[in-house]
């Protein structure tokens, strides 16, 4: 039996590639003979670096870059053979980074994203990757766009500070003193940047980054409402001072604008980036096709199972694929959250997933299930295997009709 293991990562308790390893272990248990193939996934957003890197190797390489609070600290990234640099934009300026008492959208800063991209191109990068989620920032690429030579002035003819709420004063932007070696890419390539993205949110209104992100980045209600507001300005402002490109005008409605607090507009606008489907780019650097074709069975998984499952997630996305080719696909999630409306309910049954398992083991605090995550997800495979065991066993056993 061929089984491939391909899921995302456990947000906060283990990355895609530990999570492949528990449930081989449980698995081979049971199932000691099987054929196991190890592809961790990702959609886009934390983790998924990583996970190309397990699939194509490249270099690992570090860069002392400013965290969302303007501290130094050093950052990695993944140098492909082909010179195309792999980024996250949570090495720089993710949440993880602070402690929940620093989290405060107003004042931090995306500024470690564009050294990262510089410390790219002084080492010969001329294409990237850039995954966007799990930032602490709300600040529409301010800060990167500092790094990378762009200006941004208020009606002082002041430079704006770092922060999300900073742009609400924003008068002008000077992109004449951006940064040569990205000029020089940006000539070259007409796509030089590639934007693995998770989400389709706007970049401001009720469903932008602001009202659907900022709060878990630190925001109240009042915070919100003054960042969504910054956002807008800023959006005005690019428009402005590009009239005559009606393509311009658009950007911040794009799908996408308002990933990782805003990111995505500024790669769009300044950088002439092309947002995709994470789980799309990831999927074709691992060959993932591939790989669900020589299946007997495919095991997939994330942190929690709901309605946005099938909204370009990993595990809604790898049952699609499977479903295609009539592959059998078992999701170990950590927590499984029922649908209550019927549209909802309706979407979680199109899935069809042949099991869906919730691994946790016991009644525990948040912390204490983050810290086992390795041992709960090995036993829930541990269980579901013998279960398969049985049915084998039994159907074995049945009598003929």
């Amino acid at each position: 039996m061929n089984i491939l293991i391909a899921p995302d990562s456990f947000k906060e308790s283990l990355d895609a590639i530990d999570v492949c390893r528990a449930i081989e272990s449980g698995f081979r248990q049971v199932f000691a003979e099987a054929n196991y193939t190890l592809l961790p996934m990702a959609d886009g957003g934390e983790g998924t670096t990583s996970v190309i890197s397990y699939a194509l190797k490249g270099r690992w390489m570090t860069a002392t870059v400013h965290d969302p609070l303007m501290r130094p600290i050093t950052a990695k990234y993944l140098l492909l053979a082909d010179n195309t640099a792999v980024i996250e934009i949570a090495a720089a300026c993710g949440l993880a980074l602070l402690t929940d008492a620093e989290r405060n959208p107003l004042i931090t800063s995306s500024y470690g994203v564009g050294e990262l991209i510089l410390a790219a191109l002084a080492n010969g990068a001329q294409r990237f990757i850039i995954g966007l989620g799990g930032s602490a920032t709300n600040d529409a690429g301010l800060g990167m766009l500092t790094a990378l030579g762009i200006r941004f002035y208020d009606s002082d003819n002041n430079e704006l500070a770092p922060g999300g709420s900073q742009l609400a004063n924003l008068q002008r932007i000077d992109s004449s003193t951006m940064h040569a070696n990205i000029k020089q890419i940006l000539s070259q390539e007409t796509t030089a940047f590639r934007v693995a993205c998770d989400v389709t949110n706007p970049l401001y209104g009720s469903n932008g980054a602001s009202n659907i992100f900022g709060p878990q980045k630190g925001a109240d209600k009042q915070q919100v409402k003054i960042l969504d507001k910054a956002l807008a300005h800023f959006a005005d402002i690019f428009i402005a001072q590009n009239a005559q490109g009606n393509a311009h005008k658009n950007y911040h409605n794009t799908a996408g604008a308002g990933a990782a607090g805003g990111l995505g507009f500024a790669l769009m606008a300044f950088l002439n980036a092309e947002l995709q489907s994470g789980f799309d780019i990831v999927a074709k650097a691992t060959d993932l096709a591939a790989h669900i074709a020589k299946a007997d069975l495919i095991i997939t998984g994330e942190g929690k199972l709901d309605a946005q499952t099938t909204m370009g997630k990993v595990a809604g996305a790898i049952h699609k694929l499977a479903k295609a080719q009539q592959k059998p696909v078992i999701a170990i999630c950590g927590a499984v959250d029922r649908p209550k409306s019927a549209s909802a309910l309706n979407a979680a049954q199109n899935q069809d997933f042949a099991v869906i398992l919730p691994s946790i083991q016991k009644l525990s605090t948040i912390d204490e299930v983050l810290k086992n995550g390795y041992d709960n997800i090995e036993t829930t495979a541990a269980n579901l295997a013998a279960a398969l065991r049985l049915g084998q066993q039994l159907s074995n056993k049945a009598p003929k009709l």
